[in-house]
């Protein structure tokens, strides 16, 4: 920010001694334009000496994907879409035979297992499963009469969700590919961790009566952003970055509008 071009330093009218046309050594005073050197940055200095930014929901050391940051007033509307709840994507990546004891693949391995009598259709029950149970947690704690106009209101617009701090809740669970022994889930959910669904490969695994652990965690949405939305860091200066913040800034601004009003 400092290395990036400043506006030209403002102009005032000085009344400067200046040789006379007649000459003959006589001075005359000439009103000229010059620069208030209060502004020059000889005088001020550099001009960002602190820059606040906040952090959005985060990502431990072994996942990857969309990670929101909030610079200067951004750190209001981090914490305004923390209030909306709003639902995150992760694509998700099994293994199944074996375990361990951190539920990844490269945690200490605990046992090996068989796991050639896995099909798709045995997994996607599981999955079914799943869902359904999360759904029931989702009416729970989204504390609302499902039998009334606001409840339709609400589920027209997607907007059925805990609005206070709950468990972690899946609200959809899918599987992408399935391929022994890997297989690939897409899930979206609310106030979960990455460790939260590493444990979710594993539990899926004792359900189908074998073992599993996570290789890859990867968020693909962060409420209203996407991929699309992230800049990788060869794109880290300050000329992306402020073209990002202008292309998200009203979807943010309508996000926490319909939400929180």
């Amino acid at each position: 920010l400092n290395a990036a071009p400043r506006r030209a330093p403002r102009q005032q009218i000085r009344f400067l001694p200046t040789p006379a046309p007649s000459g003959g050594g006589a001075l005359e005073l000439v009103p000229t334009r010059v620069p208030v050197l209060a502004e020059h940055p000889l005088v001020q200095g550099p001009r960002f000496r602190r820059l606040k930014i906040g952090v959005g929901h985060r990502l431990d050391v072994k996942a990857s994907g969309v990670f929101v940051l909030g610079i200067g007033h951004g750190n209001k509307l981090l914490t305004d879409l923390y209030n909306c709840h709003l639902t995150k994507v992760y694509t998700v990546v099994g293994l199944f035979g074996k375990a361990t004891d951190d539920f990844s693949d490269t945690g200490k391995l605990i046992e090996k297992t068989t796991f050639d009598h896995i099909t798709r259709e045995k997994l996607e029950r599981i999955l079914a499963v799943i869902q359904g149970t999360n759904h029931k947690a989702l009416l729970m704690y989204s504390n609302i009469d499902m039998q009334t106009q606001e409840a339709y209101e609400l589920a027209v617009k997607g907007l059925i969700r805990p609005m206070d701090k709950s468990p972690p809740i899946i609200t959809a669970i899918r599987c992408l590919q399935f391929a022994l022994p890997e297989f690939q889930l897409e899930i979206h959910c609310l106030h979960e961790t990455q460790q939260y669904l590493r444990k979710i490969v594993h539990e899926i695994g004792l359900e189908l009566k074998s073992s599993a652990v996570c290789t890859q965690v990867r968020r693909t949405r962060d409420g209203v952003f996407t991929l699309d939305d992230a800049l990788p860091r060869t794109q880290w200066d300050l000329r992306s970055i402020r073209d990002a913040i202008r292309n998200c800034q009203l979807k943010v601004e309508t996000e926490i509008e319909k939400t929180l009003g």
